[in-house]
């Protein structure tokens, strides 16, 4: 795709940022009513799909691998015309005439009728040795996800806010021992919520300590933990590691558009259109309680007939 000046554009119907579940399902509603439809990727498709070793709560199948997945969805956009544009949006403007510029990292601009964000989040990591070698591989930051592969083993999770808390009681239901690691003294989350995961037999809480590795070749194996009061670090032997210490939405191209909340969530009504006309928004960067396949999927076909319905009343 070449560069194009404003002399002479080449008008997209549709760019999508984003090659996820949501942003491959957009594309296949787009690119089915006939719009030229672009996605921007700057990695893989798939998103965090293909990191993900299987995937057992995605309707229709009982269990899928992550770049399977990721595949089929991409074949499925582009059997329509779907094209993929491999890198990296900088910076999206909304012009005086109604388009979108679109500057990307390689100093490329595209010209877009309408934009569908969906570019999701990027989790805070550990930042230990170990993590991204077992992403996927015992390294999660989905229990809802990857807990069900760890029933009857010890696992454990790091955070102190009310996601820990919640994926901690999720996981409980399925595996042995339970440590939950909290670098403070003290939750971040109301202590209901914590009384009830204390009360859960075999959950072992480790205040005031930090991870310091992951352990594995293959797989996640053990950790070791550094209690900060005493320096002293234990090695636990585990089968997966839940890190909940927040995540960031990757928003920053964006950032001048006044449509994020305090956190850069993207905020949008229930079509999913944000405050600037043309502009949409679909899967996790948008402001939601709960991020799933199954969601990103669904916001994906609404921000997608929004846009093309966006569209035909342009005409």
């Amino acid at each position: 795709m070449k560069n194009h000046t404003n002399n002479e554009k080449e008008i997209i119907d549709v760019l999508i940022i984003g090659g996820g579940p949501a942003g491959m399902t957009a594309a296949v509603y787009t690119s089915r009513a006939g719009l030229n439809t672009v996605i921007v990727e700057k990695e893989a498709p798939g998103g965090k799909m293909i990191k993900t070793e299987m995937i057992e709560n995605f309707p229709g199948y009982e269990a899928i691998m992550g770049p399977d997945l990721s595949m089929k969805m991409y074949a499925h956009a582009t059997s329509f015309g779907t094209k993929f544009e491999f890198n990296e949006v900088v910076h999206v403007k909304k012009l005086q005439e109604g388009l979108f510029e679109i500057h990307l990292l390689n100093e490329e601009i595209l010209f877009a009728k309408t934009v569908i964000l969906a570019t999701g989040t990027k989790e805070n990591e550990l930042g230990v040795p170990g993590e991204q070698r077992l992403y996927g591989k015992g390294v999660s930051y989905c229990a809802v996800c990857d807990g069900a592969f760890h029933k009857g083993n010890d696992v454990a999770v790091v955070g102190g806010g009310y996601s820990a808390v919640q994926e901690g009681m999720y996981l409980k239901k399925f595996v042995n021992n339970l440590y939950v690691i909290v670098r403070k003294d003290h939750f971040r989350t109301d202590m209901v919520a914590v009384e009830k995961l204390r009360a859960m037999p075999n959950v072992k809480f480790l205040m005031e300590s930090v991870v310091e590795e992951i352990i594995g070749d293959t797989k996640v194996e053990a950790i070791k933990v550094k209690d900060l009061k005493t320096g002293t670090v234990q090695e636990l032997k585990v089968s997966a590691i839940f890190p909940y210490i927040g995540a960031t939405p990757i928003t920053q191209f964006v950032s001048d558009l006044d449509i994020t909340d305090e956190n850069g969530y993207v905020l949008a009504n229930p079509k999913m259109r944000t405050s600037i006309e043309g502009l949409y928004v679909a899967g996790d960067v948008r402001d939601v309680p709960l991020r799933q396949i199954a969601i990103a999927v669904g916001d994906g076909a609404m921000a997608g007939q929004m846009a093309v319905e966006y569209l035909q009343n342009l005409r």
